[in-house]
């Protein structure tokens, strides 16, 4: 099924800037997360980078999906900033603070990522309402 406000081009292209952005990021901060993991080496199986890439694309979906929701004409790049924003601060910045509260990991695991998946949702939804 076909929803007529998603342009379909924009879900590969938000993923693949999405992913990009969390390349330069975590290599820019690589050692604070290891230290925040409680590592001293990274994972050198690219398991998480497919992962990584195919989760970028359900999120472009999604977000794509609720800009559409906000009515016709309303796929705007302030539009998708501001949806990013606001899903990233009800769903994914409280479900990792969440996730890493219960098992112990350090609070700065939870702002490193919190912030990555900011900048993801920022860039999508800035992709996703300009085309």
């Amino acid at each position: 099924m076909a929803v007529a406000a998603i342009n379909y081009w924009s879900i590969p292209l938000a993923a693949l800037a999405a992913f990009l952005w969390g390349a330069a990021y975590y290599t820019t901060l690589s050692k604070q997360w290891l230290a925040a993991v409680g590592r001293t080496e990274p994972n050198r199986s690219p398991a998480p980078f497919a992962i990584s890439l195919v989760a970028l694309v359900v999120m472009a979906f999604v977000l794509s999906g609720a800009i559409a929701h906000l009515g016709p004409g309303q796929a705007t790049v302030k539009n998708g900033i501001i949806s990013g924003l606001i899903l990233w601060a009800g769903f994914v910045v409280t479900t990792i603070f969440v996730n890493n509260a219960y098992p112990g990991r350090r609070y700065m695991l939870s702002i490193i990522d919190s912030i990555h998946w900011l900048g993801v949702l920022v860039i999508q939804g800035a992709i996703i309402g300009a085309l």
